[in-house]
């Protein structure tokens, strides 16, 4: 027997985007909150280049009024809800990582249990294509925690 899987969705619309972690969303009842992406890391040392690479790549894959679909896993203390964002059906946390511009945060890896593999597999493919953060030789970067 197959369980059925009760799903948060949030439709929204995009205001700004807070880092490469962080976005900032108008929900359907027009309140505005921030939304961690779930599931992955994005470098946060200020002012560091992969820093600003994230953040620029999540203004690029998310400008303004955006529509956006989120997939609501927790909310946390301080009002932040945490989430997988899909943009189009693809999910904009799993374009940061195939992009090398996060890493896949392996203690909430089990959040995003239908794509799990993805996530490993293009974090492979980006390590292995020295693509963004991995252009490093050796992983020094602090990440976002919540």
């Amino acid at each position: 027997m197959m369980e059925l899987l009760e799903l948060m969705l949030v439709l929204a619309t995009v205001v700004g985007v807070t880092d490469g972690n962080t976005i900032l969303v108008k929900d359907n009842a027009g309140q505005t909150i921030p939304v961690k992406l779930a599931c992955i890391n994005a470098p946060k040392a200020v002012g560091q280049v992969y820093t600003l690479a994230a953040t620029q790549r999540l203004k690029q894959l998310l400008p303004p009024k955006t529509p956006v679909v989120i997939r609501s896993i927790e909310k946390l203390e301080n009002g932040r809800t945490v989430g997988e964002v899909f943009v189009d059906n693809r999910s904009v946390n799993l374009l940061l990582v195939e992009s090398g511009n996060a890493v896949v945060d392996r203690e909430s890896l089990q959040n995003c249990y239908e794509s799990k593999t993805q996530y490993l597999i293009a974090e492979a493919n980006a390590k292995n294509k020295h693509l963004g953060l991995w252009q490093q030789s050796k992983m020094q970067l602090k990440f976002h925690s919540k």
